[in-house]
């Protein structure tokens, strides 16, 4: 048997997981509060959360697994990417473990992790599988040949989706984090009421920059224009009006046109690489619209599709356990030398 203790702590939640022979014995996460008065993750807080955090998610991870610390063959470990003091403390703390248990250190790259949680659930892709991987800080699509080859074939060239959706709730007054506000809202809302623009980018990548200037524009214009014009400008009390009346039909159009933009690369993907197993993975895979809309469109192209389960889709350790596992089989090790780093390339 293969058990692997797993930490995950690349921005604001503290994870840990406990995988043995493929199978994800525990997944305990942490979430910080402390932000959401902010309106974002502060870094600094982060990090000190992560120092108060980690002992008691460890220790609460192996107890749920029902396992000693004996039993552990492996200690894995988000390296990169992140933010560079969260990422420090997982970092550190995993070293010290493998260095007190003596077994084997393995980093793992998250956005990789992302993609693998689709291998977790007993119905997994087979290879080779696209995945659609959204979140905060990401917005890609990988071409995935086995657990230990992986390619990035579209990626944003701007902003990530996951940013979009946030910094689309804040323009509309909402608290963080409001991407699942959007959400939320959009279930009451028409998707077809408000048209907002669909940008023309070659290829497989993606841009969500034009799109939040011309939500901007249209919360500023009351909703009479999305282009910048001084006359449409609205006053504030009448921008307020516009967003309260009419919240759940904006929240829809927006979402609408935000799940249009990543599933038509998609399509065009699949296309391409002839590759019919598609997943999503990531922050924003969550999301109720994108999730129903994948499944929507894998019906009418013949694909055959995978989500995972909602703790596996947000940050956790059980993607970095799965992830760990498949490199331990490799003998994929690392030292006691490695550190993290707050951007790295797919290896």
């Amino acid at each position: 048997m293969i058990t692997i203790l797993a930490i995950e702590s690349s921005c604001d939640e503290t994870s840990a997981s406990v995988c043995r022979d493929g199978k994800i014995l525990s997944n305990f996460i942490a979430n910080q509060t402390i932000h959401e008065k902010y309106g974002g993750v502060v870094p600094e807080l982060a990090s000190r959360a992560h120092m108060q955090n980690i002992v008691p998610v460890v220790d609460a991870a192996i107890k749920e697994a029902g396992i000693h610390l004996s039993d552990i063959d492996a200690v894995a470990f988000t390296q990169a990417p992140g933010l560079i003091g969260s990422l420090l403390v997982g970092t550190q703390f995993a070293k010290s473990m493998a260095m007190a248990l003596n077994k084997p250190l393995i980093a793992v790259h998250h956005m990789q992790a992302h993609v693998l949680a689709n291998l977790i659930a007993d119905e997994k892709p087979s290879f080779p599988f696209l995945c659609l991987t959204v979140s905060g800080g990401h917005t890609q699509i990988v071409l995935c040949e086995s657990p230990s080859s992986m390619k990035v074939i579209g990626e944003t060239i701007d902003d990530a989706a996951g940013e979009a959706f946030d910094k689309s709730a804040k323009l509309l007054g909402l608290p963080y984090p409001g991407g699942p506000l959007i959400d939320k809202y959009a279930t009451s809302g028409n998707a077809q009421r408000f048209s907002f623009p669909e940008p023309q980018i070659p290829e497989l990548n993606f841009s969500f920059s034009g799109l939040k200037t011309s939500i901007l524009y249209f919360l500023q214009n009351a909703g009479s224009s999305n282009v910048y014009k001084e006359e449409f400008l609205a006053t504030e009390d009448e921008k307020k009006k516009f967003i309260a009346d009419n919240l759940n039909d904006i929240c829809a159009s927006i979402q609408n046109r935000i799940i249009s933009i990543l599933l038509n690369k998609l399509k065009k993907a699949a296309l391409q690489t002839g590759v019919t197993n598609v997943c999503i993975a990531g922050g924003v895979s969550a999301n109720s619209g994108l999730r129903k809309a994948l499944q929507e469109t894998g019906e009418k192209m013949g694909w055959q599709t995978y989500i995972p389960a909602f703790q596996y889709c947000t940050d956790n350790a059980g993607m970095i356990a799965i992830t760990a596992y498949y490199k331990y089989l490799n003998k994929d090790f690392t030292d006691l030398s490695v550190s993290p780093s707050a951007k790295a390339e797919w290896s």
